[in-house]
């Protein structure tokens, strides 16, 4: 083989083994080109990983949800499928405060509508979404804390509620 392209062959396969593991580690990942799909939202959120700058951008704190945290809900974003435009941000108290570890969409369960999809996932129907009301289908991305339930499990076994309130 070509020494020019021996290299670019080496050099794609290099790129390729950085991107596939640059990824978090999540058990029972769909796909592991999700993340390619997820990128968007990625970068969208990860600003908020100061909690200030959610609350400036509009998400406001509601109370934990053992399992899932502290819900930062943008009545703006609920509806949306845009990945960019979760309808909340999903933090867990730390050591040192607030730490970004999902996001949410929010969808509103409508008679006869099916759910909508996302990333080849589906989105689950929820009971009661923490100020924003009952009826809806959520989509859950654990983004910043890898979850061994499953990247877009709507739970997470690690997250806990202190006892008393951090917001």
């Amino acid at each position: 083989m070509a020494p020019r392209p021996l290299k670019a062959a080496l050099t794609v396969a290099a790129a390729a083994a950085v991107t596939l593991t640059a990824a978090p580690a999540q058990a029972a990942d769909p796909d592991p080109f999700v993340w390619t799909e997820l990128a968007g939202a990625y970068v969208a959120t990860g600003m908020y990983g100061y909690e200030p700058y959610a609350v400036a951008d509009g998400y406001t704190p509601t109370s934990c949800v053992p399992g899932v945290g502290y819900h930062y809900v943008n009545e703006k974003n609920v509806g949306e499928t845009d990945p960019e435009k979760p309808a909340a941000l999903l933090y867990e108290k730390g050591p040192d405060g607030l730490r970004l570890v999902a996001v949410e969409w929010v969808v509103k369960a409508e008679s006869g509508v099916t759910p909508p999809t996302m990333f080849g996932q589906t989105f689950q129907v929820r009971e009661n979404v923490p100020d924003v009301g009952s009826g809806y289908y959520t989509l859950h991305a654990w983004l910043y804390k890898p979850n061994p339930s499953g990247l877009f499990n709507p739970t997470h076994p690690d997250v806990t509620c202190p006892a008393t309130p951090a917001p």
